[in-house]
């Protein structure tokens, strides 16, 4: 969807993600599969796990999120097969290989959906062939038996809180552009909801979009026409629902010559984290993605085997569909370039090597990153 301008007037992962990890290592008990966490009923020792992805355009998914599942995993039961599928943010495309799964076989499918909305009969037909749904990161709809991710709307209250910081005397009636995330993805309406909680009645937002796909070439063109309209001097801060289309935003503020413009993220990638070094893009969000995926991979080898995981998923959520889906959701964590040693290098997220290459030596060293 494609909005039209609108003229108008940290720490490290929390207590609650570590009490989450000490749980992996648990073992469960048997269960009833009555969707409650207490297991999908009779189980077996070892089987074939789907895991469905939504693109690979965003760094996170073959870097972190595949690995971190596929290797717990192995861990976990070394016996058991992980069959996978990226959907290259291709709805129709992801459909199909959610039904060869089930035409295969699989016992489980963990679902990180590109459309959340579609996935309802996807769900349905699962169940009826005895294969449980997890869903990852995003909340599919459907009878899902479990949904693990981060607390979104807490991303963007950070992500609004964080641009207000670094706004600081200059917060109260600046010019904000707001370029949101797909609007097929839940998770973009809830960053977009938190970061208008903070935002709203102290900012001015001169212009607002929703991106397609997350797409960074969409995301430039929609700040190039934003300045053009409304004129540089307009525009003091652009929030972007994720660091990959801060780079086309940031590319486009350029070419205006626009190149003190607050600009934050989120998904601290390692190009994000890079350009806060060097002083192109002010924050990033920081989801410790590889707990979040062995928390995921935990679960469905209990699914798998019929064993208890009530004991990871300590909350609920409900979804257009489905009332009280068992769920864990993690907590989230800003970082600027003043806690960077603190939280991704200290998380061994990246490593101080891996940021700090030839070209962000300086800054680096300037910043004591690594230090």
């Amino acid at each position: 969807m494609r909005m039209q301008l609108r003229p108008i007037a940290v720490g490290i992962v929390s207590l609650g993600l570590a009490a989450a990890l000490t749980a992996c290592g648990e073992a469960g008990g048997g269960g009833n599969g009555d969707g409650d966490g207490n297991g999908s009923g009779e189980g077996k020792e070892s089987g074939t796990i789907g895991l469905l992805l939504p693109e690979n355009s965003t760094t996170r998914y073959e870097s972190f999120d595949r690995p971190s599942i596929e290797g717990k995993i192995a861990e976990l039961c070394s016996d058991c097969k992980v069959q996978y599928n990226n959907a290259n943010e291709d709805t129709a495309l992801q459909k199909q290989q959610f039904d060869a799964m089930l035409t295969q076989g699989v016992d489980v499918i963990i679902l990180d959906a590109v459309d959340s909305a579609s996935t309802s009969s996807w769900v349905e037909e699962a169940a009826a062939q005895g294969v449980p749904v997890v869903a990852y990161d995003r909340l599919a709809e459907g009878d899902v038996v479990a949904y693990v991710s981060y607390d979104n709307t807490e991303v963007g209250r950070l992500q609004g809180q964080a641009l207000l910081e670094a706004l600081g005397d200059d917060a109260e009636g600046a010019g904000v552009v707001m370029i949101n995330g797909s609007p097929t993805d839940p998770n973009a309406a809830m960053f977009k909801a938190g970061a208008h909680e903070v935002l709203d009645g102290v900012v001015d937002i001169v212009y607002e979009s929703d991106v397609d796909g997350w797409d960074a070439a969409l995301a430039n063109e929609d700040v190039t026409g934003a300045v053009e309209s409304l004129g540089g001097d307009a525009i003091d801060a652009v929030y972007s629902a994720n660091d990959g289309m801060a780079a086309g935003i940031i590319t486009a503020l350029h070419a205006a010559n626009l190149h003190d413009t607050v600009v934050g993220g989120q998904d601290a990638e390692l190009a994000g984290l890079q350009r806060i070094i060097s002083g192109e893009q002010t924050f990033t969000i920081y989801k410790a993605l590889v707990p979040q995926g062995e928390l995921t991979a935990e679960i469905a080898v209990r699914v798998l085997r019929g064993e208890d995981f009530s004991d990871l998923t300590t909350g609920t959520v409900d979804s257009p569909t489905t009332q009280g889906v068992p769920s864990a959701l993690l907590t989230p964590v800003t970082v600027t370039v003043d806690n960077i040693n603190e939280t991704v290098i200290a998380d061994e997220f990246y490593t101080a090597e891996a940021i700090c290459t030839r070209d962000y030596a300086d800054a680096c060293a300037e910043a004591g990153i690594g230090g």
